[in-house]
């Protein structure tokens, strides 16, 4: 495979990449409580664009299982290496964090931890039975890693009930073991495929265009994602967190996102999030109709 070379210079960004400060009152409630406790959320840790927008509606992700994951994807920017220890209290951490900032709908995720014997599936369904306890009316998205695709790691997720289960595909085919690397294409969707035939409701992905790949395999991805019975599908622009990632080969345009909604819905997608700023946990609360 060829190696990538990293431009020198940044290509500009477009208008339509534009964001606009979060504003509001809900959005202003909501920093104050997380700034006063030390809350975290990927929200701000991620400086996403849509926060004010999420926080606006009572949604908000949160990451378990540590800062350091096992994996070395070129699109992310979280760190690699070797992780510490779990932290036990971390459940009670996040359901507390909920509670604070009354949250009605909540994405959790996490790092990878193939560290870990159960690949932090254990701690997953303690965080998804304790937020339950604490907050008994908000509802749960869990966007979860594949767990190297053993079954009773997954079954864990089942087991505990979220709303909705997501896993994202990240890229197309051609293009996984640059972008993902430890990840494997055909993996990811027998992950997707065993929690809809265990009975999952909703079953959601994403992926990230502006990597390299083409229209057909993006359409490709789409309908491998509906063989395996998905119902939600995100559809963003990548952005370099830094030089040291994978450039960004394109920006594609608004009309082209429009495009892949238009598809993806024919296909017969429940729901189609697609847009330069659309993020794995943009209107996640609309999913749950």
């Amino acid at each position: 495979m060829e190696t990538q070379q990293i431009p020198t210079q940044r290509t500009p960004k477009p208008k339509w990449l534009r964001v606009k400060l979060p504003t509001g009152k809900k959005y202003t409630e909501l920093r104050s409580v997380v700034d006063k406790y030390n809350l975290h959320t990927i929200c701000t840790s991620g400086s996403c664009p849509n926060m004010g927008e999420c926080w606006g509606e009572g949604t908000a992700t949160f990451m378990i299982l540590g800062n350091i994951c096992t994996r070395s994807c070129g699109f992310c920017g979280v760190k690699t290496g070797r992780p510490e220890t779990l932290d036990w209290d971390e459940p009670e951490k996040v359901a507390r964090s909920i509670k604070l900032m009354k949250i009605k709908h909540a994405v959790i995720t996490s790092v990878d931890r193939d560290d870990l014997k159960d690949m932090g599936s254990i701690m997953w369904a303690e965080t998804v039975n304790t937020i339950r306890r604490m907050n008994p009316e908000t509802t749960l998205e869990t966007l979860i890693p594949d767990f190297q695709g053993v079954e009773r790691n997954i079954d864990r997720i089942i087991d505990v009930n979220p709303e909705i289960v997501s896993h994202n595909m990240e890229t197309v085919k051609r293009l996984t073991r640059e972008v993902r690397i430890q990840a494997k294409y055909e993996r990811s969707l027998q992950v997707l495929k065993y929690l809809k035939q265990q009975g999952v409701k909703r079953t959601k992905s994403g992926i990230m265009l502006g990597l390299g790949e083409k229209e057909e395999e993006v359409i490709q991805t789409l309908r491998d994602l509906r063989e395996v019975d998905l119902d939600i599908v995100t559809i963003g622009q990548y952005l370099q967190p830094t030089k040291q990632h994978l450039p960004v080969h394109e920006f594609v345009t608004p009309e082209q996102f429009k495009k892949y909604e238009t598809i993806g819905l024919e296909m017969g997608f429940r729901h189609v999030e697609s847009g330069a700023l659309v993020r794995s946990s943009y209107k996640a609360q609309k999913h749950l109709t």
